[in-house]
């Protein structure tokens, strides 16, 4: 093992806290596999959500209500080997987390079992109850109020929360109830941003935002949004590549090199000795008709 590897530490909360209290603007990424996880760790980004996000990205569920406890453990373990220095924080899917004890076995799981260093919960003061159960326990816990998707069958509609004044206070009020609990940071998900600047400026943990404006404390996003990937792109997002477009054409283009006959080309082409394959194949010397030998052999009629 080199000098290098042997320093990297995986980030804790207190890093987190820190680079909160030291006016750093904190970048995170969800991440749901293991090369994923790789290069988003050689990248320098200090958090990864593995977000139930990957039943819509990755898996195809219309919602994250239909995503389980067994899929995200199996992408979190997929994430924590893939990286060496990110916190990992791994999202507690729907139903996972309805009592207390129902939250402490399953965010244990997350921890002992699939290495994540932390969990992520829905709601504000419906779920101060369970978060502060689980700190107490010694379970880091991240919130995530405003927007929260696996209420969605219950909201209609993916829509802005906080918009008016009754809202606007409850946004509030779920945020301060997540720091009472004991949340290390918060999520705040589709907030104006003047909300979400003014939850901000109130609160002592970071925020972290997704289409809440700039004045949070850090932002996070869908890795499928950042580089293109998915078929939509919301408004919240920026693509920073356009890689489905390129991977369209690089499957094009390598059916087309099939279909013509030029790939493998003579790199990626590995070749034997042509005597060793005539000796397999029966083309070798030893195996060539000697003078006392007829060609094919004695012949069976012969008297003997």
């Amino acid at each position: 093992m080199s000098a290098t590897a042997e320093t990297v530490r995986r980030l804790t909360v207190v890093d987190i806290a820190r680079m909160y209290a030291d006016g750093e603007r904190i970048p995170m990424l969800t991440a749901y596999d293991y090369p994923t996880a790789q290069i988003l760790d050689e990248a320098g980004i200090p958090m990864f959500l593995v977000g139930d996000s990957l039943g819509q990205v990755v898996l195809g569920y219309e919602t994250t209500v239909r995503v389980t406890m067994p899929e995200m453990v199996h992408h979190t373990k997929a994430v924590v080997r893939g990286s060496a220095r990110a916190l990992v924080v791994a999202d507690m899917p729907f139903l996972s987390y309805s009592t207390p004890d129902e939250a402490l076995e399953n965010a244990g799981i997350f921890l002992r079992e699939a290495g994540a260093q932390a969990v992520k919960v829905e709601g504000g003061v419906r779920t101060a109850r369970v978060i502060e159960a689980l700190v107490r326990a010694g379970i880091p816990v991240m919130g995530h109020i405003g927007l929260t998707p696996q209420s969605i069958n219950a909201a209609g509609k993916v829509r802005v929360q906080g918009k008016t004044r009754d809202q606007a206070r409850a946004v509030i009020a779920d945020a301060l109830a997540v720091q009472e609990a004991g949340a290390f940071s918060m999520v705040l998900e589709l907030v104006p941003e003047q909300l979400a600047a003014a939850i901000t400026e109130r609160l002592h943990v970071p925020t972290i935002g997704i289409g809440a404006g700039v004045g949070c404390s850090g932002q996070v996003q869908i890795i499928t949004d950042l580089i293109g990937l998915g078929d939509f792109i919301p408004k919240h997002a920026r693509p920073y590549l356009r890689v489905r477009d390129q991977i369209r054409e690089a499957a094009g283009a390598y059916a087309a090199d099939v279909g013509a006959g030029t790939f493998p080309g003579p790199e990626q082409t590995v070749r034997m000795d042509e005597a060793v394959l005539d000796d397999v194949l029966g083309r070798g010397s030893s195996d060539r008709p000697t003078d006392s030998i007829p060609i094919g052999g004695i012949p069976l009629d012969r008297d003997l």
